[in-house]
């Protein structure tokens, strides 16, 4: 469980700084991040079914001005590493959506702490123009290194507060968790309905 559990934070690292840092191939989308987190965990079927309902959630999302979306990465791997420890998947998704909400101001809070380096940084760089490699690398490392610490911290809460609830939680709660999660399809694409509406008129 702790090897499967620092393995996903790691891979959860990686593609976190698909998002905005480098590279930016959509590989941090939850349509390609959940299924590369369901085969990490041994259930590709569970990875696709929570990608496709973390894209839907936050497909209308746009990262436009100061506007940071919760974060695809974290939305999948928090249900995907909670299912492997036998907890459901509509108890892990909501679970899932709050900490990449949570994640994204912390994101914020992080991108105005780097905002208040630069001046120090561009006088550095232009006495010395090697250093902007050393700062590159130390702010990807620092992004990494927190995305890392967010999902293991939260893969470690997550699952012994519900396992410690789990036999408090009546019939009717799983059925409200249930008809919840499977309503999240539905709300994706009704949001969506008015963005393809436009662009067809």
């Amino acid at each position: 469980m702790m090897s499967t559990t620092l393995l996903l934070s790691a891979m959860a690292a990686l593609l976190e700084l698909d998002t905005t840092y480098v590279f930016q191939t959509l590989v941090s989308r939850p349509l390609v991040a959940g299924p590369i987190f369901g085969l990490l965990t041994g259930d590709v079927m569970a990875g696709i079914q929570i990608g496709v309902f973390a894209e839907l959630l936050g497909a209308d999302i746009s990262p436009l001005g100061g506007v940071i979306p919760p974060s695809g990465v974290v939305a999948t791997v928090i249900p995907l590493a909670l299912h492997q420890t036998g907890i459901e998947l509509y108890f892990g998704f909501f679970i899932g959506i709050a900490a990449a909400l949570l994640y994204s101001h912390i994101d914020a809070y992080l991108r105005k702490t780097r905002f208040t380096w630069l001046v120090y940084l561009e006088i550095k760089i232009a006495k010395s123009p090697r250093v902007i490699w050393h700062t590159l690398c130390a702010n990807l490392l620092l992004s990494a290194l927190v995305t890392f610490v967010f999902v293991s911290l939260t893969i470690w809460l997550s699952t012994w507060a519900i396992l410690a609830v789990f036999p408090y939680l009546t019939p009717k709660i799983h059925l409200a968790f249930q008809l919840a999660y499977l309503a999240v399809p539905w709300i994706g694409l009704a949001a969506l309905l008015p963005v393809f509406r436009l662009k067809t008129r």
